[in-house]
């Protein structure tokens, strides 16, 4: 009988993907393309149906890819967990949302755990790519997976191994992109790199599990400590009535000891507004504060606030309260060139004017429908621009021609330094 590790070099392993979502579907694909015979699992059976339909429901996965491998038996996608009996290697893409008072829920993570445990069989790779907290694959997989008699590293094998995805990232996608790789033992990690290692080009293997959990969060806690400096730098400027864009463009003239990062209307994504309340709730069981997390937290969670506030000022300029008034907002995804909406600023930002009594419609060239009550979808034209008493630029989609919208609008709330580049109407820009 064929080993495991036979198995994947010799692409005759059966790998799963569970959850086919922005990280699950293109991992699935690679290890299509790459030969395997995949199968996907989901919750969601209209995702179910369009996969096994050859129809491509993710922005970032080429469509013509995907109805390639599912054409030609590569990739199948079901609901049922049933499979995972004839499955050598598997890998758990579930979501890790926040609770209410933002504590880590892994009940999808649980839930799975509990199926794969129904279905271990010796010679399997089980490997966690879902966010979580240091810890996670060690004191919650393993001893689930440990109930079924088997001896991990030895009988099967367990890793953690964080997603990179970055949605709208044409530079760098799965394969290009270093992966981290940490296992529960070390045979766990060799066996997982192994894998791996058929679709992407570079890995990086770390002392444990735990590491690479670790190294996930301090990736993303990094950026919204970081996002929290330079949105507290912009309320600075404003109060100090200084650009903060002329401020950030001049001191990364700097050529060592400074990067770059950019102000907003607030944090959105699948990773950056939540990764750091797990490596936050994690260090409070030890009696730890994480007090750079907490404040980075307050300035980026407070910024939708003052964009609307902005947005207030600049009716009131023009005898304007923002009850009643007709407001436009561009962009709705949480960054440019995506049809990614998960935890949009945009949409707080929305909430917040009509709250107010705003009357509120929006435009984005890859979204025509958010599920806000009384928020109308309106194509963007000449009239609609005129009609708008101020449009906010909440996403800098490169597809929008800000001279034309500057010149048509009655004024322009630009959140996203879009409007850098026009030269004319300039009264009408007010900056973030």
């Amino acid at each position: 009988m064929q080993t495991l590790t036979e198995k994947i070099t010799g692409r005759s392993a059966h790998i799963s993907v569970i959850g086919l979502g922005y990280v699950g579907l293109p991992l699935a694909v690679e290890f299509a393309k790459a030969g395997y015979r995949v199968t996907g699992i989901d919750a969601d059976g209209e995702r179910v149906a369009e996969i096994n339909a050859g129809s491509c429901p993710i922005q970032d996965v080429d469509a013509k890819t995907l109805k390639q491998v599912v054409d030609a038996g590569a990739l199948s996608a079901t609901p049922d967990f049933a499979v995972l009996e004839e499955v050598d290697a598997m890998s758990i893409c579930v979501p890790t949302p926040l609770g209410k008072t933002k504590e880590p829920d892994i009940s999808y993570i649980m839930s799975v755990s509990g199926e794969i445990r129904q279905h271990l069989h010796a010679g399997q790779l089980i490997v966690l790519e879902s966010t979580t907290y240091p810890g996670t694959t060690d004191e919650v997989l393993l001893p689930l997976l440990g109930e079924s008699g088997l001896k991990v590293g030895q009988d099967f094998f367990l890793a953690f191994s964080p997603e990179r995805i970055d949605p709208g990232n044409h530079t760098f996608q799965l394969t290009n992109t270093p992966k981290i790789i940490g296992g529960a033992t070390p045979e766990c990690t060799q066996v997982a790199k192994l894998l791996y290692e058929q679709i992407i080009d570079h890995l990086v293997p770390v002392s444990s599990s735990r590491a690479a959990e670790m190294v996930k969060l301090l990736e993303n806690t990094f950026r919204a400590v970081n996002i929290g400096l330079v949105n507290e730098v912009a309320l600075m400027c404003d109060r100090l009535d200084l650009d903060v864009w002329e401020i950030i463009d001049a001191a990364s003239t700097k050529p060592f000891g400074f990067m770059p990062f950019y102000p907003g209307p607030g944090l959105g994504g699948h990773c950056i507004p939540l990764d750091p309340h797990y490596l936050a709730w994690k260090l409070k069981t030890l009696d730890y504060r994480a007090r750079f997390i907490e404040l980075a937290d307050d300035i980026n969670t407070s910024m939708p606030h003052h964009v609307v506030n902005r947005v207030t000022d600049v009716l009131n300029e023009g005898s304007k309260s923002v009850k009643g008034s007709k407001l436009l907002v561009l962009g709705v995804a949480y960054k440019p060139d995506t049809n990614d909406l998960r935890e949009s600023p945009a949409l707080e930002v929305i909430r917040l004017l009509q709250m107010k009594g705003g009357d509120v419609s929006f435009h984005d060239p890859y979204i025509t429908h958010v599920e806000i009550p009384n928020l109308t979808y309106t194509e963007l034209s000449n009239s609609i621009l005129h009609w708008a008493d101020c449009v906010i630029i909440t996403t800098h989609h490169s597809v929008y021609d800000y001279a034309w919208v500057v010149q048509h609008a009655k004024s322009v709330v630009d959140t996203r330094n879009a409007t850098r580049d026009v030269s004319q109407h300039r009264e009408k820009i007010h900056k973030l």
